[in-house]
């Protein structure tokens, strides 16, 4: 019996990133088959729904029988999706420390799409960032591209990021002259940038405006452990926190400071949702305890309202 992927506790029995993401997508779409919207992911992936009045030679008459809705199977000519992949590689994405952090979370959500992606004959690629614009790959659709970027995204896994701060403004500002034609770019990033003052985030938004302005549909996934960093949930004993970008310590007991925490944490995200809203860019929570479906079924949601 295959482990339960959409968590990562069975994730270490996986050590080749495109078969886990190959298990996670399966498991996905066994499980939309099997919920009251089982036709849903067929139709985002090989076939699409049948129009009434076409030809009925390509209707797939064996999904038919299981799902009672008419499919047609679809063809790489009919493929309109190009999909850019946007990963925050700097130190805050490394929390939690010795276990599965953020990082790890958005490497193999980014490769479960990447083979959704390839599954249903999307162009796909890859932008990595920290402090600078670490990668930029163009938008492609072949076996061999995805074998490239999930070899990336591996070599992610096992990199160590010490004291390495985030710049979202100016990488997305470059990602935006990169991409040519439009595309649905999607950003994993826990949005813990130094310049997240009232002026840094002027700053993000106007990278995140560029993009709108080069007609792109943008989706941020904020990848938090939000027990911690948004619900501040620690032992009632004292701790030795340190920012992981800038070394800063800060010795003290989490009830002395937790009220304090969490409205500054509400009152930032708040402010993030009303922009997003603003600018009409999908903000979509990402729970690391909370796996991976989320994302996939988010991304199939704005995949379904585009084409």
């Amino acid at each position: 019996m295959l482990p339960d992927l959409n968590t990562y506790t069975d994730l270490q029995d996986f050590g080749n990133l495109e078969l886990l993401a190959r298990r996670v997508v399966e498991g996905f779409i066994t499980g939309l088959h099997k919920s009251p919207f089982h036709g849903f992911s067929v139709e985002f992936a090989e076939h699409r729904q049948y129009n009434s009045g076409e030809s009925v030679k390509n209707i797939d008459w064996k999904l038919y029988g299981r799902t009672d809705k008419l499919f047609v199977k679809r063809f790489e000519e009919e493929t309109n999706l190009r999909c850019q992949l946007v990963l925050d590689i700097s130190s805050s994405m490394y929390f939690p420390e010795k276990k599965f952090n953020k990082l790890l979370f958005s490497v193999y959500a980014a490769a479960s799409l990447m083979y959704l992606f390839k599954k249903q004959r999307d162009a796909f690629g890859l932008s990595c960032f920290s402090d600078k614009l670490e990668l930029s790959t163009p938008a492609k659709s072949t076996a061999v591209h995805q074998k490239y970027l999930f070899s990336e995204l591996e070599k992610l896994m096992h990199y160590e990021s010490k004291r390495v701060k985030t710049s979202v403004a100016n990488s997305l500002h470059e990602i935006a002259e990169l991409i040519h034609k439009r595309s649905l770019v999607i950003i994993f990033t826990d949005m813990f940038d130094p310049g997240t003052d009232a002026d840094g985030l002027n700053e993000i938004f106007s990278s995140l405006q560029h993009l709108k302005y080069n007609k792109h549909e943008v989706v941020i996934f904020n990848v938090l452990d939000y027990k911690k960093e948004v619900d501040f949930n620690f032992e009632n004993r004292p701790y030795h926190f340190i920012d992981m970008e800038t070394g800063e310590e800060l010795k003290v007991n989490p009830s002395q400071v937790k009220e304090t925490y969490t409205e500054s944490i509400t009152a930032f995200r708040k402010e993030l949702e009303e922009r997003c809203n603003q600018y009409h860019i999908d903000l979509i929570n990402a729970d690391i305890n909370e796996g991976f479906y989320p994302v996939l079924n988010s991304y199939l949601i704005k995949r379904g309202r585009m084409i």
